[in-house]
């Protein structure tokens, strides 16, 4: 299924960051929690939020998005 396709990539962006949760949350403006949700693979962002996120994390949301193969 696509979006645990998405989940799945965005899990892999968050911990490939090198970044602590906590410091992705404080630059998104989220809970912590949140973004360990995200990293469980039991959440997913809104558009806005995904877009902070990428942001955040320094990655194209096309490669999240699987619109770009060499995150793959």
């Amino acid at each position: 299924m696509l979006i645990d396709e998405i989940k799945l990539r965005l899990r892999n962006a968050i911990k490939g960051s090198g970044l602590s949760q906590k410091e992705i949350a404080a630059r998104v403006g989220v809970h912590p929690s949140t973004v360990s949700k995200y990293v469980r693979m039991e959440k997913y962002p809104s558009i806005d939020t995904l877009a902070m996120l990428c942001r955040a994390i320094g990655i194209s949301s096309d490669k999240i998005l699987g619109l770009d193969d060499s995150l793959k």
